[in-house]
């Protein structure tokens, strides 16, 4: 943490720099130049929520930090970033470790008609856990899987504080409820900040959250005729929310924020025996993955690989076609009712 400190005040000084002679950041006028309402978020789903609130109207920018295909879990914010947050109206971001970095930033940033918005704020939050058969942070010292074990015991000392900080699963808006929740706060943050536009705002609040309750009865007619209710990740598990929200059970290679990339082999046997227990037709794995857990275990059990998407963040491809939570999220959709049929 002081060494992230030490790097956000020798960026917000590099930016202080150029506002105090007059440059522009990256050699090119900033993209909010211009607007009557300037909106930053750190990931894609706030973003796409404030863009659809604000269709219509041509002042406002929206912003997203997080370029194409950047994972947000080692994202590292820019002068232009530190620029942009310091000189916005709204600011929203997640509140969950992978932008951590945004309570330091913030405590630099003087902006005292800044909006703040913490998604974690909207909706009741979970901590993460370590279903059967996972593999956690500790595996690699002790060689062990857990089996349902949040409650894990292990001698606590000074040291183990870290280890023993609840985690709680940043990713909320994964439930189409929940993301209703952090929309209609959005609104609220919006119609306070810009009153003039305020039955526009409205307007746009009313029908895309019909869009997301049609979203939400779609998942609840998928679980509710399935056949099985277990899905299987062999990647990051960052659905924790949607699958609380359809009474769906699951399995997985690590949590959803783990740093972990390469899983124990009784993790690997774990899964692969599950699987084959169950005759369970998919593996899933998650976007921007590079898939080998999954095709291994797809090796060993002729299961079908499926991706179901986070939402964290596009790839460059999904940028360029403009795709909308709402798409990735039917996607992510029809994916699940294949693998539960």
């Amino acid at each position: 943490m002081k060494r992230l400190k030490t790097k956000i005040f020798a960026l917000l000084c590099a930016v202080f720099l150029c506002m105090g002679s007059g440059c522009t950041v990256l050699g090119t006028e900033p993209v909010y130049a211009g607007a009557d309402l300037h909106i930053v978020t750190t990931v894609f789903p706030p973003y796409d929520f404030a863009r659809s609130l604000t269709a219509g109207n041509a002042d406002v920018c929206v912003q997203q930090l997080l370029q194409p295909g950047t994972e947000s879990h080692t994202f590292d914010p820019t002068p232009a970033d530190i620029l942009a947050v310091q000189n916005c109206d709204i600011f929203i971001y997640t509140g969950g470790e992978s932008d951590a970095w945004v309570d330091t930033l913030l405590s630099a940033v003087d902006n005292d008609s800044m909006h703040i918005l913490r998604m974690m704020d909207c909706t009741e939050v979970v901590a993460e856990e370590t279903v059967e058969g996972m593999t956690h942070r500790h595996d690699h010292d002790h060689n062990e899987t857990c089996e349902e074990d949040h409650d894990h015991d292990h001698a606590e000392t000074e040291d183990d504080d870290h280890a023993h900080e609840v985690e709680y699963d940043e990713h909320v808006w994964t439930d189409p409820d929940n993301a209703a929740l952090i929309t209609e706060t959005i609104l609220d943050v919006l119609c306070e900040a810009d009153p003039d536009n305020a039955s526009l705002y409205r307007a746009n609040g009313d029908g895309y959250l019909e869009q997301l309750a049609a979203l939400d009865a779609y998942f609840e007619e998928i679980t509710a005729g399935a056949s099985r209710d277990t899905v299987v990740f062999g990647d990051r598990f960052p659905f924790r929310y949607l699958c609380d929200a359809y009474g769906l059970s699951y399995r997985a290679a690590f949590p959803g924020c783990a740093a972990e990339s390469e899983p124990s082999a009784a993790t690997m046997i774990y899964l692969i025996e599950k699987i084959r227990a169950e005759d369970i037709p998919v593996i899933f794995t998650i976007e921007m993955s590079n898939g080998k857990i999954a095709s291994a275990i797809a090796e060993e059990t002729g299961a079908e690989i499926l991706t179901m998407h986070s939402c964290h963040n596009r790839i460059a491809d999904e940028a360029a076609a403009d795709v909308t939570y709402l798409d990735l999220m039917y996607a992510n959709a029809e994916a699940l009712k294949r693998a539960l049929q």
